[in-house]
């Protein structure tokens, strides 16, 4: 039976990667598919890979319905046999619902992936809504690592290398930026919940008081 399968994790542990791969290898059995997303750091209407892979996509916009995309292929002669959904957590709810629908009344299987939450630590809500109704959740098992060697389990916002925790939820940025550029890093629970990019822990360093005063009369 068809699936609806969304695959999570942190910025930078291959999503994009593994969501061209799968292409690749169904491609390779003769299944006919069509790759969607939305936001990616290289442009519209690409999916791309930090690895540097990447192929065309179709751009999916705020009133682009998933349901209606496929069934005018279908009617028009075409054949689909999976969906390839990159950067699903900037998808709407309704259009979660949408790719439900897909494999519920269609028999076609979609295959979803994205981060779960956003700079501040709240779920998406195209995340949120692939979690209440996905056949499977996929934690992807290639780890990113925080500066610090642990296991980078957030998504941090940063400005010229500081941590920002305000702001609109989705601003389009990569991990490499030059100075004062919006970007992104992944940290572990701890430095990120004390703001603790890898440029303000060099600079940290050079201070002589480098722990919270609290811990320091410990």
């Amino acid at each position: 039976m068809a699936e609806l399968v969304f695959f999570s994790g942190t910025m930078d542990c291959g999503k994009s990667t593994l969501a061209l791969q799968m292409d690749h290898n169904h491609a390779a059995r003769g299944r006919q598919g069509i790759i969607l997303t939305r936001h990616d750091r290289a442009g519209a209407a690409t999916i791309s890979s930090r690895l540097g892979l990447r192929a065309e996509a179709v751009e999916v916009a705020d009133d682009f319905d998933f349901h209606a995309h496929v069934v005018h292929r279908l009617s028009a002669g075409g054949r689909v046999d999976y969906l390839i959904c990159d950067e699903a957590q900037f998808f709407a709810a309704e259009q979660v619902d949408q790719l439900a629908r897909v494999v519920d009344e269609l028999g076609i299987d979609v295959f979803t992936f994205g981060i779960t939450t956003d700079f501040r630590t709240r779920l998406f809500p195209g995340s949120q809504r692939l979690i209440e109704l996905a056949d499977r959740v996929e934690v992807l098992q290639v780890e990113a690592l925080c500066w610090c060697g642990a296991r980078a389990t957030h998504n941090a916002r940063t400005v010229g290398g500081v941590m920002v925790v305000e702001g609109a939820q989705v601003v389009i940025g990569d991990i490499s930026v030059s100075e004062d550029e919006v970007g992104y890093e992944v940290l572990c629970r701890r430095h990120h919940r004390r703001r603790l990019t890898a440029a303000t822990a060099r600079a940290s360093v050079l201070s002589p008081d480098v722990l919270p005063f609290e811990e320091q009369q410990a």
